[in-house]
């Protein structure tokens, strides 16, 4: 399957970790964030990265080239930074199936091939992986709702007052027809192309999107803190479960 890692952004509120490059060569436990994207996505079957770029995006085509660790990549630019939606819209020409969405400035460790294995099943057109956050913490997210099937049924952007505390975490997969619904997506009060609405739109037109809960940890690098954050994650000792 094949990838779209979003990595276009400035990361202005990473600074000063940002201020010579771009946010996702910010390196947690001295790798880079978009190193560790890559990698998740190797582990669960990517066959190609489309990488969206924009701010600072000769560094990162200069670091990695063609390919990484043997999967082709191929950049699509996205020259004014207007949102999800319409950074999801850069990989289109590029995207000939079902795909995987990735931020580039998340951590994970977590069960991203359950939302892999859930689209290959071809009843859901997509599938997010979605955890449950601090209600006082939920408007900082892309939040959900979902019925009793753990069907979505309604997604807000940073909502004021949200009625669940599940939230997207940064991890999607697609059928190509996200991206008609990103093309009719208007700009949001921010004045961006929001991936929410999009989303909203697939779900007004009868499209079945199925939540699967997180079992693991991510962590959005938003924040030096977080960044802080991320690295004493990976420190942690691994523990194995046995039966």
């Amino acid at each position: 399957m094949q990838a779209v890692v979003l990595a276009a952004g400035k990361g202005t509120r990473l600074r000063p970790l940002t201020e010579d490059k771009p946010k996702v060569l910010v390196e947690v436990d001295e790798k880079p964030l978009i190193e560790d994207v890559f990698d998740n996505l190797i582990e669960i079957g990517a066959t190609e990265f489309v990488v969206v770029v924009g701010y600072q995006k000769e560094r990162i085509i200069e670091r990695y080239g063609d390919e990484y660790a043997g999967v082709p990549i191929t950049y699509a630019h996205q020259r004014e930074q207007l949102g999800l939606a319409h950074a999801i819209l850069q990989a289109e020409p590029h995207i000939d199936d079902d795909f995987m969405l990735m931020l580039g400035d998340n951590v994970f460790r977590a069960n991203l091939g359950d939302v892999i294995n859930r689209q290959r099943e071809e009843r859901a057109d997509a599938a997010f992986l979605v955890e449950e956050v601090p209600y006082e913490e939920a408007s900082r997210y892309g939040v959900c709702d979902t019925n009793e099937y753990g069907e979505i049924v309604e997604v807000m952007e940073k909502p004021d007052d949200p009625p669940t505390n599940l939230v997207m975490t940064g991890f999607y997969t697609f059928t190509p027809a996200i991206f008609h619904a990103c093309h009719l997506v208007q700009p949001s009060d921010r004045g961006e192309y929001e991936l929410p609405d999009a989303i909203d739109l697939l779900i007004q037109s009868g499209r079945t999107i199925d939540a699967i809960r997180m079992d693991g940890w991510r962590i959005d690098v938003g924040y030096p803190e977080d960044r802080d954050r991320a690295e004493e994650r990976l420190a942690e000792p691994v523990t194995v479960q046995t039966e």
